[in-house]
Order: structure tokens, then sequence, then C-alpha cells
């Protein structure tokens, strides 16, 4: 009797401390600091984003964006190999309506941002392209006859003046707002601008130009319903002497 009844305390204690355990094993490494105000939680409330900001010694700060399951349990390392230039500001995030995507809006600069897709995999997400969204949003572009006259250089991101690559608002609702009626968490929105700031000789820019990127496919295009924006949003210099 002794024997069973001690058996079974041992197996309670030992329920307790591992019920009582610290969840995340894993996460943040000392230093870095939770920014709450950044917490973006998942339409189905069973994943959220957290980031973490560290301070450097030139006191810049250093993010890192985790993932977790609705128990803080299942920590995941969104930007495991950036560098300061990608990891230097907070970011913003928003999830599909069926939460199995999750975009990432990146800013690199004053004026300069990109976009990263992930996927969700069970309780990770994991890069949805092999390139920045950002970066395949641009290459794009430059296929259009938009670009006409346009150049830059594809290996280098600071090539245009203050290139922008923007989530346009509404992809929690697929887009209503704008009229469309697309199948549920199909699209992503995305908007482009960059300028000729500086530039002695000047050719065209655009200023919120919009594309959509095809969750299904993988491919980018402009529906005819763009076509006014996009048309209002190639902007031309002055003439000369004008």
């Amino acid at each position: 009797m002794f024997d069973h009844r001690l058996r079974k305390t041992w197996i309670l204690l030992w329920l307790a401390v591992a019920t009582t355990a610290p969840a995340r094993a894993e996460g943040p490494r000392a230093g870095f600091k939770l920014k709450a105000e950044y917490t973006e939680k998942s339409p189905d409330q069973t994943m959220w984003v957290e980031q973490y900001a560290k301070a450097q010694e030139d006191e810049s700060l250093l993010y890192q964006f985790w993932t977790f399951d609705r128990d803080h349990r299942h920590p995941f390392l969104l930007n495991p190999d950036e560098n300061d230039e990608l990891a230097g500001y907070a970011a913003g995030f928003r999830f599909s309506p069926n939460s199995q995507w999750l975009v990432r809006m990146q800013k690199l600069g004053a004026g300069y941002q990109t976009l990263f897709l992930y996927r969700r995999n069970g309780y990770q997400f994991s890069p949805a392209t092999t390139k920045p969204l950002g970066d395949l949003a641009w290459d794009y572009f430059f296929t259009t006859p938009a670009s006409k006259g346009m150049h830059r250089d594809p290996k280098d991101r600071y090539a245009l003046d203050h290139a922008f690559v923007g989530l346009v608002k509404g992809m929690e609702e697929n887009y209503a707002w704008m009229g469309e009626h697309w199948p549920d968490s199909r699209y992503v929105v995305i908007s482009l601008s960059f300028d000729m700031q500086g530039e002695e000789e000047k050719t065209p820019w655009i200023e919120g130009w919009h594309c959509v990127y095809d969750l299904r496919t993988r491919t980018f295009s402009v529906p005819p319903d763009f076509a006014e924006n996009n048309a209002q949003a190639v902007k031309y210099p002055e003439p000369k002497g004008g």
C-alpha cells in the first residue's frame, strides 16, 4: 500500500513539473527584448508573430521575427541568416484569411521597403519564394510595357531611388473593398513605387503601380481592373525648358 501511494505521488509530482516547465525550450536569446506592440495574430488565432530587438554597439537595433502557436510553443525564427540591412528595422506582418500565408513588409531604409512571403507548414512558416517577393515583383514589372524607358540594375536593390514595395490593404478580406470577388486567400496585391530624386538624366518613374501575385500558380499578373490606376501611376519628367 505504501509503495503504491509513493509511486502515485511521484507520478503526480513529475506531471506537475512537466506541465509547469517553460513551454518555450528555444526562442529569442539573451539580449533580445519583446516589442509587444508589433505582435500579430493569425485570423484563426492558432499562430502569432512576435518581434524581438537587441541593441547594437552603435545604438541601432537588430530584430528577430518569431512565430509561435497559441500556447507560445513551437518557436520558429523567420529570419535566421539576415544581416543588419534586412533586420535593422521592425516589420509589418499580414496573414492570409485562411492563416496559411504570411506577408512581411520590411523597411530597408528611408523610402525603401520590400516584401517577404512565407507559407505555413504545421507550426512553421517557411520562405515561399527563393528571392524576396518584393524583388520578384520588380523583376516582373521590368518585363511589362509600363517599364518602357525605365532602367535598373537587377543585382542592386538600391539602383532605383526609394524603391518601395508595399502590400495593398485588404488582404485579410480578399480585397473586397476594391470590388474584387476573388477566391479565398488566392491573391496578394502589391504596390510598386520609385522616384528620380537627385537624378540628372530623368526618365519615367512610378508611384503606386499595382500587380497581383497568385499564391496557387506563383505567377504575377495585372488584372484589367488595375488599368486606370496603373496608367496614372506612370510619371514622366517635365520637358526641358517647359
